[in-house]
């Protein structure tokens, strides 16, 4: 059949409709590696009662839009989704999307621009974790929407040294020197790309050779630390190299980022993202909740005359407090157990970066209880963005700017700051 692109939707899809009938417009149609105004032959793979998913036999009617992908892996990796777009494109689809998903969600309409603050399109990742297959040996992604998977050597989103590490790790499975008990391998570059902290990830039962951090060491000297993670415990990690951490300097301060610690993926936006979230901002106390290593937390310390921090993870939390200056409380709690004992708060400024699946209704309430005059919300998904941002409207705030900063260039993600205040 001969489908019409709509447009993108989030996710990295776009959207075609069937042909309508008398009853209406007719069904959605998603279909990956498209772009807005493209007419495809497709071929129908799934059809549910509301939408219908398809692939691309053929583009009949290209966007000017399309370029060629860089990797040779696009369209198998589930790791990208928009290499077929010029990097221009990619950002006006996302800011695109934000826009549609608040308006749809949140009933906002905003009133002016969305600020893009893009990113260098490629080598821009610090961090990466990979699949490990023994037999026979193989290093990857998943390939795209399965867990089967996909052999890759090089990675052209992922950093020089990530690549290199890359390499470095082909040459000792299919030396046979990394043993057969791996599950994953999680490679984090410093801020200069010079050093790197690997996590490997095995099986509680798993016998590793007993000369794997030498080895290691003799084809990446750019290994600064190497822990084991056995089993499904982040939080007891084995050091077999350094001393499990490696130090991320931006323009403010240093991190302390152990293995199983969250931070930044972007190594060109990270002082770009510190600056917006924290600049401009001072008073007497903030609160910085989802702390993190304390990325937020360290810099709001020079503008506030105290700051109130909290994270639930452990590796994080004694990242953080070995992190943050002595002006900055710590608390290891979750944000809604934290939010619960303190109803009241003097705070002029909350600071939010939650996860993927967003705040959540009890910690949208609990927000509004504090009665913070400014909130900064930092996003990784528009729809949870939406769906709490329309509780905090609710409660009285409003919002003052939007930011779209592409930490996530070739993909679908959006990372978006939002300023609010009451």
């Amino acid at each position: 059949m001969e489908l019409t692109i709509e447009k993108l939707i989030y996710g990295g899809d776009g959207l075609a409709r069937l042909p309508g009938d008398e009853r209406g417009r007719g069904k959605a149609v998603l279909l990956p590696f498209v772009l807005e105004g493209e007419r495809v032959e497709a071929a129908l793979a799934e059809e549910k009662p509301g939408f219908a998913r398809a692939r691309v036999e053929r583009v009949l009617e290209a966007s000017p839009q399309r370029v060629a992908p860089a990797c040779p892996y696009f369209t198998q990796c589930g790791g990208c989704h928009y290499q077929h777009a010029g990097y221009e494109q990619q950002v006006a689809v996302k800011a695109a999307i934000l826009r549609e998903t608040l308006r749809r969600t949140a009933k906002l309409e905003l009133p002016g621009e969305i600020q893009v603050h893009p990113s260098p399109p490629w080598s821009y990742r610090n961090r990466t974790r990979l699949r490990v297959q023994a037999q026979p040996f193989a290093l990857g992604y998943y390939r795209m929407g399965s867990h089967r998977l996909l052999a890759v050597e090089q990675c052209p989103i992922s950093s020089p040294l990530i690549n290199r590490a890359l390499a470095a790790l082909w040459e000792l499975g299919r030396a046979q020197r990394l043993g057969g008990g791996l599950q994953e391998v999680e490679i984090f570059a410093d801020a200069e790309d010079r050093k790197l902290a690997l996590e490997f990830h095995a099986a509680a039962e798993a016998e590793l050779p007993k000369a794997l951090a030498q080895d290691v060491a003799a084809v990446l000297p750019e290994a600064a630390t190497l822990a084991l993670v056995r089993g499904s415990d982040p939080g007891r990690p084995e050091i077999l190299l350094g001393e499990g951490a490696l130090t991320y300097a931006t323009r403010r301060a240093s991190y302390r980022v152990s293995a199983g610690s969250f931070f930044q993926t972007n190594r060109y936006l990270t002082d770009e993202l510190l600056e917006l979230v924290t600049a401009e901002r001072s008073g007497t106390t903030a609160l910085d909740l989802y702390a993190g290593v304390g990325l937020f937390a360290t810099a709001l310390a020079q503008a506030f005359e105290r700051v109130l921090a909290v994270e639930s993870a452990a590796p994080a939390y004694a990242d953080l407090k070995h992190n943050v200056p002595a002006q900055v409380k710590c608390f290891h709690a979750t944000t809604q157990e934290y939010l619960e004992r303190k109803t009241r708060s003097a705070a002029g400024l909350v600071v939010v970066d939650p996860p993927r699946a967003g705040l959540g209704e009890r910690v949208v309430r609990l927000l509004g209880r504090l009665a913070a005059p400014r909130l900064t919300y930092v996003s990784c998904d528009p729809a949870t963005l939406s769906r709490d941002l329309r509780g905090l409207l609710e409660l009285g705030f409003r919002v003052e700017q939007v930011h779209l900063v592409d930490l996530f260039p070739q993909s679908f993600h959006i990372e978006s700051v939002l300023h609010l205040a009451r």
